[in-house]
């Protein structure tokens, strides 16, 4: 029994860690600046040498002897894992900033450890956020949440309101439209460019639902990568501004691009910033006029300022929260199981084999807007707790 107590204490000082989103368009660590904290970084374990027992000179069986080095090799991970655990959790509270080949380290670490689902943790967790933000009637716009004739806060430019008119009152669904559903299976897909590769596509396409990041290339050969599926996706106003000259012109290019996602929901920050609204009033009125298949609905500024209020709590302070990280939030109310594909927020893999920042690209966000460590913190102990599942690499294949 000493024996095994003193190699308890031993695993659990065998590692240190600490713990990041390039959700869609985030900004990889390199380009931030973070610090590194060389003397973390740079420590090797050591191994630690297991003491013999006066016991295990007695004769044993051949099965007994299995099982005994069974148990004892499932324990030596259970206490390697807890304390990866604890490091990413004590990374989190520390203000210290951390460099990529730190986190790396981790994030090697951690992907070798099991995951196992924790239903009790996930239904904590998902009442927390409920009692907080209530994603399931408040995620969305809609006329049962947004009474006509109200004045409207918006979420980042909080002084300045919308009257609720009549025109905008009919735009929004008589009640979320996700309120309906109850999902099982989970995927919520970022752009990051470890997909690449990946062979993720057709385990992403037999989620019940798929949340996808700013319109995103899912046709051709990339499909065996990232899938076809789509039931929502975010829209950056910008994108409409830049791509397709706020939809003044090229609606017809628009309209083909965004075929491929079927007759998803297209979720746009209408009510974010006053500056997105007519571009998004644009998106909802093109939709309209050539009667396609997509439906574009509008994030409640209520919601979203009570997640950033929620995360904040727990350390996330940004300007504002990353559109994979608000999505990934209201998954975990809406769904039973959530894993997410593509959230990788390194230039390099854990082999240090260069990744682009996409899938598709490698352009680079404006630094300064999101903060992405701490959100990818949060997922890390969201992936180690149990609540949900990150995919660090490859699928396997079918």
């Amino acid at each position: 029994m000493r024996a095994v107590i003193a190699l308890a204490a031993a695993l659990s000082s065998l590692l240190l860690g600490g713990c990041l989103l390039r959700l869609g368009g985030q900004q990889p660590l390199r380009a931030r600046g973070w610090e590194e904290d060389a003397s973390v970084a740079a420590v090797t374990p050591k191994v630690v040498r297991v003491l013999r027992s006066p016991l295990t000179s007695r004769p044993q069986t051949e099965n007994r002897t299995t099982v005994n080095k069974n148990g004892m090799y499932q324990f030596e991970q259970a206490s390697k894992c807890k304390a990866i655990q604890d490091n990413i959790l004590s990374s989190s509270i520390k203000k210290k900033r951390y460099s990529e080949d730190y986190y790396l380290h981790i994030v090697t670490k951690l992907q070798n450890c099991t995951w196992i689902r924790k239903p009790e943790e996930s239904t904590k967790f998902r009442s927390e956020l409920a009692s907080c933000c209530n994603a399931v009637h408040s995620f969305i716009a809609s006329q049962n949440n947004t009474p006509l004739g109200s004045n409207m806060s918006y979420e980042v430019d909080s002084k300045k309101t919308i009257l609720i008119t009549e025109d905008i009152f009919k735009m929004l669904p008589v009640s979320s439209p996700l309120s309906v559903y109850h999902f099982k299976t989970c995927a919520v897909v970022g752009n990051g460019g470890i997909l690449k590769n990946s062979s993720c596509g057709a385990e992403i396409d037999r989620s019940d639902f798929v949340f996808r990041c700013n319109l995103p290339p899912t046709t051709g050969s990339i499909s065996k990568d990232v899938g076809n599926k789509t039931n929502l996706v975010t829209v950056n106003p910008s994108i409409i501004a830049q791509k397709y000259n706020k939809l003044n012109e090229k609606k017809t290019e628009f309209l083909e691009n965004i075929a491929v996602y079927g007759d998803a929901f297209l979720l746009l920050p209408a009510f974010s910033f006053r500056s997105n609204t007519a571009t998004s009033f644009k998106v909802y009125h093109t939709l309209q006029e050539f009667k396609a298949t997509q439906r574009a609905i509008f994030f409640h500024p209520a919601y979203l300022k009570s997640l950033a209020q929620f995360w904040r709590t727990k350390g996330v302070k940004a300007y504002r929260l990353s559109s994979g990280f608000m999505i990934t939030s209201a998954a975990l109310e809406l769904c039973e199981n959530v894993k997410l594909y593509g959230f990788w927020p390194f230039s390099k893999s854990t082999e240090k084999m260069p990744i682009s920042h996409h899938y598709y690209d490698n352009q680079l966000p404006k630094p300064g807007f999101h903060a992405m460590p701490k959100e990818y913190n949060q997922i890390l102990q969201l992936h180690g707790k149990g609540i949900l599942k990150l995919q660090f690499g490859k699928c396997e294949s079918d």
